[in-house]
């Protein structure tokens, strides 16, 4: 049993380094759409006006340098960045791109079925709440996708696509207790009241998401803190793919692999391999295996079984760790081909995946909860 505060950051899909992500799973999910073989990894950078796009691309598809540019001016205007003086402005940003194929090398040892990297993936999950996701990073997601909603409903239309949230749980017990704190920074247009905004929020976002039962008198909320976030998006901040790892998986709850997963097609473990693994914890938690569990597996380039495998259940478990791992290698085929296979990771699904944490969405196939 322990006493201790945690915290998780969010970040909504306009943040600079969201944008580039989407951008990264934008183009995979139009290579898939033509070539479910494709194999992709692209990386996207952002910086003031310019968008750079680098990677390798080898696929069947019809995805040239123009096609490209097409997809990242469509993906920038679905998040809604179209003011340069602001932000960004999809229509008149330059969009550069240097993408070439697949190393030979690489592709040796991935064309029979091996591991397209060497890497180490870990998954969690845990009783917290409905999804399995711990509580402060849940509480972080919805509260970034919320104000993201109000904005592209126009429900507050001052508000810009960047921002930030954070949230701080109290536990008792090992158990989320109440909120400590929540922290909301969101880019605005400039002639906004801050403090109509503040109200807004307060109202639209927090009022909607957060569960009375853990706010009280005692919680701290804060709104733009420094006073004003007007320039914002990569006007205000350099954005990169794959720079918020914590924010994709558990929120700094659990241990993290080495890898990003936008841009990635399966192949690649680093992606595949750590939606697997939230597959297979979150399903020792819904059968009541134990109350939480984390999964670390580690692959070399061009192996096709994993060199090891790791499960901690923090002694919550019914059985010992030891027959969980047993179950799991008797259960599921960790292969990469047998995890593309089981979670049919072949299709066109990434941009589904890229904002508010890759898990916890119940839409998604490795949130399938089955019978072990």
């Amino acid at each position: 049993m322990k006493n201790y505060f945690f915290t998780s950051e969010s970040v909504t899909s306009g943040h600079p380094d969201k944008l580039c992500d989407y951008i990264s799973d934008s183009i995979l999910d139009a290579c898939l759409s033509q070539d479910e073989n494709a194999r992709v990894a692209v990386e996207t950078f952002a910086a003031a006006n310019k968008i750079t796009i680098a990677g390798q691309i080898t696929t069947s598809s019809n995805i040239d340098k123009n096609k490209i540019e097409q997809i990242a001016r469509k993906a920038i205007q679905e998040i809604g960045y179209d003011n340069a003086k602001t932000d960004l402005d999809y229509k008149t940003c330059i969009i550069e791109s240097n993408i070439t194929k697949q190393s030979p090398d690489i592709a040796m040892g991935v064309d029979i079925g091996g591991a397209g990297d060497q890497g180490i993936m870990f998954g969690y999950a845990c009783d917290e709440t409905e999804n399995y996701m711990p509580f402060a990073i849940d509480m972080a997601h919805k509260l970034a996708k919320q104000l993201t909603k109000v904005r592209k409903e126009k429900l507050l239309p001052y508000l810009r696509p960047d921002g930030k949230t954070q949230v701080t749980v109290e536990y008792q017990d090992d158990k989320p207790k109440r909120i400590e704190t929540i922290l909301i920074s969101t880019q605005h247009l400039e002639n906004v009241n801050l403090e109509t905004m503040k109200q807004d929020i307060i109202n639209h976002v927090i009022n909607t998401i957060v569960p009375k039962e853990y706010i009280d008198a005692n919680t701290k909320i804060y709104i733009n803190p420094t006073g004003r976030f007007v320039i914002g998006g990569p006007l205000g901040d350099t954005g990169l793919t794959g720079r918020k790892i914590i924010v994709d998986t558990y929120g700094g709850y659990s241990k993290t692999g080495g890898g990003a997963f936008s841009g990635k097609d399966s192949s690649k473990v680093d992606r595949s391999a750590a939606y697997m693994l939230r597959h297979i914890a979150k399903n020792i938690v819904a059968n009541k295996l134990a109350k939480k569990c984390e999964i670390g597996l580690s692959y070399a380039i061009g192996m096709k079984e994993p060199l090891s495998i790791y499960v901690d259940t923090f002694k919550t478990a019914k059985i010992s760790d030891t027959e969980i791992v047993n179950l799991i290698k008797n259960k599921f085929d960790l292969t990469p081909n047998g995890i593309i296979e089981y979670l049919n990771l072949k299709k066109p699904i990434y941009k589904q995946t890229t904002n508010y944490g890759h898990f916890g969405k119940e839409e998604m196939p490795w949130e399938k909860v089955i019978t072990l």
